[in-house]
């Protein structure tokens, strides 16, 4: 399969859904708007999206980031399914041939970091001319018994394994930001250090490691895959067609250098 013109778009969690909720809270008018930009696009697109309201507050509820529990990993994939039910419905309704892909029934992880991913029926779908559209999940995990799968996480994975061509992460903020709330262009492994103490947590209710986390797995996919990743702000109407379109918006993350911690 050419995977050369793939390109994976993940839709943060803190866009399509109220992150401050304590249990899932969408955000209808953002996700119709936002399958609106996409519709237009004619290339091979992964989507992956973020659980935000559907997954954090559970995921903290039931300690599920410490301990295994049944009823919790039950409640919070039940959750985030019911997200992409409506992620799903949503952009079908609006002409994209979209597809859910769970990676609770497709991933296993080891000690909360992706072990193997069963990516064929991905390959078939993009072939065919469909969208998957994979989140955040819990998975089966080979250490912990299950495990939080971040979509940051799912993003440079898929990245290097189909080697796709271009990554965005539309989050809810202009891209990466400074002290002074400006965004900062370009960050690689040079100035990472420099950096790095500009990047907090989420302001909400976040297992995943928040702005931090994104960079890290994204510096991570860079050295890797020699690729270059755009963190922009997914709420601002326009930018997420932009980025289908070819526009390079938000911060570009990119691999030179060796990092320094």
């Amino acid at each position: 399969m050419d995977n050369k013109d793939i390109t994976i778009l993940k839709i943060g969690g803190s866009v399509i859904t109220d992150k401050s909720a304590d249990d899932g809270a969408a955000r209808m008018d953002e996700i119709r708007r936002i399958a609106g930009e996409i519709v237009g696009f004619e290339g091979k697109l992964i989507i992956v999206h973020g659980a935000g309201s559907f997954g954090h507050p559970q995921v903290k509820r039931f300690g599920l980031t410490g301990k295994f529990d049944h009823t919790g990993s039950i409640v919070t994939h039940m959750s985030v399914r019911e997200l992409n039910t409506m992620v799903v419905e949503t952009l079908n309704d609006a002409g994209v041939n979209a597809l859910p892909v769970h990676p609770m029934a497709c991933a296993v992880s080891e000690n909360s970091r992706i072990k193997s991913m069963f990516l064929e029926q991905i390959e078939e779908m993009l072939e065919n001319g469909f969208v998957p559209v994979l989140h955040g999940d819990m998975v089966m995990d080979t250490e912990l018994g299950t495990s939080v799968l971040s979509g940051d996480q799912i993003v440079p994975y898929l990245a290097i394994e189909m080697k796709a061509s271009r990554i965005g992460i539309g989050s809810a903020e202009e891209g990466v930001l400074d002290n002074q709330g400006k965004v900062i262009p370009n960050i690689s492994n040079e100035n990472f250090s420099e950096i790095k103490e500009y990047l907090g947590g989420s302001a909400n209710t976040d297992v995943t490691g928040g702005m931090l986390g994104k960079v890290l797995e994204l510096l991570n996919l860079s050295e890797r895959s020699s690729s270059t990743s755009y963190i922009f702000n997914a709420g601002n109407a326009g930018n997420v067609s932009g980025f289908l379109n070819g526009n390079n918006i938000g911060t570009a993350i990119s691999g030179a250098g060796t990092r320094q911690i």
